[in-house]
């Protein structure tokens, strides 16, 4: 029966090909729509009918389609706490999280085919065409097939897949019980959850599992958690979540990092610590356009330690250095993380990406200035400043310095709206490096790279989707309103309860990803905020000012574990190096906090 294993291989093969071929021409579809809409704008004085909806659809499907190929790559976040467990410990973690994770997927695949089944009757259309329905039947096949790839990759064999299908009916079974009963798998089902997330399931296995358990004991339908996943589509700037990633991912994917590392040793490396000086700019610099994804410490760590090494810096201020700074830029305009704050917050993308300037220029000067002062403490070699160098840097990376500025054009000269000047982006970048830069070649590595942005689309964007569900039942609940009024209960200053927040958001950064933060806190503090007369955008810089830490703060600390693996060094290396940093980004932290002229000034002086 050699040929019907041969036949399995060549069939599933070819369905790999198909699932990234048709995600990486959604991506695509995704950059090309808002142009072809700006130009026929221009030309004709009207766009394509319904192009808006297409896009956000289109970015539904990319969103489900990465996830699936994130769960057959095994690459969707988890907190990483099963990292530290060994031998067979790490097997029936293994075992554990993935049944969970079956389980869990499958349940919210059901919930969403309940979402798309009543919807077949609705007349609404996407450009009067396309059936809302026919958009939304990717979120039942997406969970399914990550149920599924789940379910496949448990380990144990036979025995490991035997107990996914168990717990997998398990779940099912529980919808039998009387409702009066179900309050009383509360608590066993907050423990495995807890179990499961030490034993490594993915975020969105928890954040899933955790709003279907309140919304079972509640006897609420499970499919108000699709319902509202399904909610984010109807963002007006959901696309340029996609559109950024994919430049981030190009630009990541190219030897921009080398050139943008010249460019900044040339301009830099002179004064006392220039060199690390020029590493934390480049790194700064690099994530406005990952989006603090940790894609920084992968692209620059094995450039940049090196070459700091070299000049005479120490091991534990290097690693410190480089940790630090791949989190550094994610309040600067383009970051990924400030439109899904805005996203989250409803908040204008526009006026955040201002509020964020002078805070995230600040924070940046603050580790710098720690950078020149070790540089003169250890006597560090630095070069010397040749004009022609730096002339020659700055023709050599012009494209890179010029993205930014244009994009801050694009978006406050009014002529393109947010989601078209993000599919300039994409486009800029993909004719930067394929094209023009030449560092890539679009037979050999576009449909990679399509696909790799793809898989940190899905892998973001099924966090949020779940979390919305679960934020659904907080508001359901009334627990914002209840979280407000218990707070001005006890606290009357808005002095004390900005601090008490600060102090809030650093224990959710360690025990929370960026990302499902962003989701469930913000909707927390946002009324609470806004009954002290805490200006939104000022809000909305303290909590990415105070996530930013938690990119250092164990056991999520993402960067903690990114340093770990790419330097090759114990974690507790890493963080012990991190700490003086830490330590001046808190100082940072809390410089924004009590003094909001540095993140509304600027809106305010430019009259927005």
């Amino acid at each position: 029966m050699w040929w019907v294993s041969k036949v399995a291989r060549a069939s599933q093969a070819h369905g790999v090909r198909l699932e990234d071929q048709l995600t990486g021409l959604a991506l695509l579809a995704i950059v090309f729509l808002p142009l072809i809409e700006v130009v026929a704008r221009a030309l004709v004085g009207a766009g394509i009918p319904g192009s808006i909806d297409y896009v956000r659809h289109l970015t539904l499907w990319v969103a489900f389609l990465g996830a699936t190929i994130a769960a057959r790559q095994d690459r969707h976040l988890a907190l990483g706490f099963a990292d530290f467990l060994r031998g067979s410990w790490r097997n029936a973690a293994s075992i554990t999280a993935g049944s969970v994770g079956t389980a869990v997927s499958l349940v919210l695949a059901v919930a969403s085919a309940e979402m798309v089944w009543g919807e077949r009757l609705a007349i609404t259309t996407l450009g009067g065409v396309v059936p809302q329905w026919a958009a939304q039947v990717i979120m039942p096949f997406g969970f399914a097939l990550i149920g599924l790839r789940f379910l496949w990759r448990t380990p144990g064999g036979m025995l490991g897949r035997a107990i996914a299908v168990i717990t997998t009916l398990a779940a099912i079974s529980l919808f039998l019980l009387p409702e009066e009963s179900r309050a009383l798998l509360l608590l066993p089902g907050l423990c495995l959850i807890i179990v499961a997330t030490i034993a490594g399931a993915p975020i969105f296995v928890i954040l899933g599992a955790t709003a279907s358990l309140l919304f079972f004991i509640d006897t609420v339908p499970l499919a108000a958690i699709p319902v509202e996943s399904y909610r984010i589509a109807s963002n007006p700037i959901l696309p340029t979540i996609p559109l950024f990633t994919l430049a981030g991912t190009i630009l990541a994917e190219g030897k921009a990092s080398e050139r943008l590392a010249r460019l900044f040793r040339a301009l830099f490396g002179w004064i006392p610590g220039g060199t690390a000086v020029a590493t934390v700019g480049v790194c700064a610099f690099f994530t406005t356009f990952t989006g603090g994804s940790g894609v920084t410490i992968l692209a620059l760590g094995g450039l940049l330690l090196p070459v700091l090494l070299r000049q005479g810096y120490g091991e534990r201020f290097s690693l410190g250095a480089l940790t630090v700074s791949g989190s550094l830029g994610i309040l600067l305009p383009l970051s990924l993380l400030v439109i899904l704050y805005g996203v989250s917050a409803h908040a204008p993308i526009d006026r955040l990406f201002l509020a964020g300037l002078v805070p995230g220029v600040m924070l940046v000067a603050m580790v710098a200035v720690y950078a020149v002062y070790n540089g003169w403490t250890l006597s560090a070699s630095r070069s010397r400043f040749h004009t022609r160098e730096a002339l020659s840097a700055i023709v050599e990376a012009k494209w890179e310095v010029l993205l930014p500025i244009a994009v801050l054009y694009g978006i406050f000269s009014g002529h393109a709206t947010l989601v078209e000047v993000a599919g300039l982006v994409a486009l800029y970048t993909l004719v930067l490096e394929f094209v023009v830069n030449r560092d890539l070649k679009l037979g050999q590595d576009l449909a990679r790279i399509l696909v790799e942005a793809a898989v940190m689309i899905g892998g973001i964007m099924i966090i949020l989707a779940t979390a919305m569900g679960l934020t659904n039942y907080l508001i359901y609940a009334d627990v914002p309103t209840l979280a407000a009024e218990w707070v001005q209960a006890g606290i009357e200053s808005p002095w004390v309860f900005l601090l008490a927040l600060n102090g809030f958001l650093l224990i959710a950064g360690c025990l929370l990803d960026i990302f499902s933060a962003l989701v469930v806190i913000v909707p927390l503090i946002l009324p609470v905020a806004r009954a002290f007369g805490i200006d939104p955008l000022h809000l909305g810089i303290i909590f990415l000012a105070n996530m930013q830490l938690g990119y250092l703060t164990p056991p999520v600390g993402m960067n903690l574990f990114l340093a770990s693996f790419r330097f090759k060094r114990p974690l507790l290396e890493i963080c012990s190096a991190s700490v003086p940093f830490f330590l001046i980004m808190a100082a940072g932290v809390l410089i924004i906090t009590f003094f909001p002229i540095l993140s509304v000034g600027v809106v305010r002086v430019l009259g927005l």
